[in-house]
């Protein structure tokens, strides 16, 4: 595959993949059974402030962006498109989608918002534009403090999603089965949707691993 060629996969790739993940995230929501932690704190922001959560997700993105300054994060194309396509691409699909009541109908938009999250991950990173600003966060703070990226993560996670709580953001099994199933499943999709650089080598998971895969951030 040409150098031209490689560039123009990663750009529909990365957009591609914000937009599915806008998506995923607004079913989620519709199913109404648990959000994935930072979607939390959108939904209890939303109801206090009475913004979109489309809107309140760019500001919230916009806002973590600027933390990324003091810890010297450099952001890329894909950071500063994750601001605003996602929250786009999630009142969008808000405003399509009817509202549901059903348990029969929930479960599967549940499961269905969580798989495509899975494969809309795969997508963004593999292309390879810079992480969101959530997971720059994520990260700078592990350079600045020294601490685990594990640690970081979830001491971010839990504290968006008790706060997002305590303004009325849902929590429920989908928050769980969130938290437990996107890892396998954005491994899964980052191979799935991998672009070799030119040398034809993966630059997103670690050689020599095949059992073993380390992502590379």
């Amino acid at each position: 595959m040409s150098t031209k060629n490689r560039l123009w996969r990663r750009l529909i790739q990365l957009y591609v993949g914000l937009a599915l993940y806008g998506a995923s995230a607004a079913f989620l929501v519709e199913a109404g059974l648990g959000l994935e932690p930072w979607g939390v704190l959108h939904q209890g922001l939303a109801e206090l402030t009475g913004l979109t959560i489309g809107v309140v997700s760019i500001v919230v993105g916009a806002a973590v962006l600027l933390l990324w300054i003091p810890l010297r994060q450099r952001p890329g194309l894909g950071t500063v498109s994750n601001v605003f396509v996602v929250g786009i691409a999630m009142d969008g699909t808000l405003a399509l989608v009817p509202d549901v009541h059903s348990l029969a109908v929930r479960i599967p938009l549940l499961l269905t918002g969580i798989l495509l999250n899975g494969v809309a991950t795969g997508l963004y990173i593999a292309a390879r534009f810079g992480p969101g600003p959530r997971d720059g966060l994520m990260t700078g703070l592990h350079r600045r403090t020294g601490r685990s990226i594990r640690l970081m993560r979830t001491a971010i996670e839990l504290a968006v999603v008790a706060t997002g709580f305590t303004l009325g953001g849902t929590v429920g099994i989908g928050t769980v089965l969130y938290a437990v199933s996107i890892g396998p499943l954005a491994q899964l999709f980052l191979r799935t949707f991998d672009v070799p650089s030119a040398s034809g080598s993966s630059t997103v998971v670690a050689e020599g691993q095949p059992r073993r895969a380390i992502l590379r951030r």
